[in-house]
């Protein structure tokens, strides 16, 4: 796969947008929860330049880079997050879902790759899901399905070994795989091993996977906050 673009956004223009999140979060100006992102910006960085502007990309509720790498406005999305919508973005002009439900948004990316291919189309899907939405019959479904029907989806699994704060090899009693923190049903390919990003692993065009360490707890910033 070869690349479409070059990211603007720094890392620390990442942080910054989490930053002021919090900020507004302490000040009991967000009505809503919120999951924020660290520790995984250049691997974002990394892969966002392998999607196209007119991709559809689909993500969970820890959403707020990929909104802003997609190329939504900074803007926008804290207007967003300040009417509580945090957790549940979507940007129709943008092509930018996301889902609150572990697994939900998995069925919807697979139609959307579906549907382009049925009308045609040139643009891609891409799904990015958390390590315990992988381990889920959802995705393995999805997956399978995508594979053999050659559909224009790749799956990009955020590993950050938790799920919401138990870890996920101790929720499904599973053997680690040597090289990463959670159960993968996958061998390790040539294209993997020569993957062209750097800390990401390539399974094949339809699976993409990197891991992290996840500063802020699942929910909120870790202190209470008085509404």
């Amino acid at each position: 796969m070869e690349k479409k673009k070059e990211v603007k956004l720094t890392e620390e223009d990442l942080q910054a947008f989490e930053s002021e999140v919090i900020e507004k979060y302490e000040g009991a100006n967000i009505r809503g929860p919120i999951h924020l992102s660290h520790g995984n910006e250049q691997q974002l960085i990394d892969i966002f330049q392998y999607v196209d502007k007119d991709d559809w990309v689909f993500s969970t509720w820890r959403n707020h880079y990929h909104a802003l790498l997609h190329g939504i406005d900074r803007n926008w999305l804290m207007n967003e997050v300040l009417s509580g919508r945090s957790i549940n973005i979507s940007n129709g002009e943008a092509k930018f879902h996301t889902s609150a439900i572990v697994g939900g948004i998995i069925p919807i990316a697979t139609g959307t790759a579906l549907g382009i291919k049925i009308n045609g189309d040139s643009n891609h899907v891409w799904c990015f899901i958390g390590d315990m939405a992988y381990s889920g019959g959802a995705f393995h479904e999805s997956h399978k399905f995508a594979v053999a029907n050659q559909l224009p989806i790749t799956f990009v699994v955020e590993d950050n070994g938790l799920s919401t704060n138990t870890p996920t090899q101790k929720s499904w009693d599973f053997k680690m795989d040597e090289n990463a923190r959670t159960y993968h049903p996958f061998g390790v390919s040539e294209h993997d091993k020569n993957s062209p990003i750097p800390n990401v692993r390539i399974f094949d065009d339809y699976l993409w996977y990197y891991q992290y360490e996840r500063k802020y707890p699942h929910v909120g910033i870790g202190k209470f906050v008085y509404f």
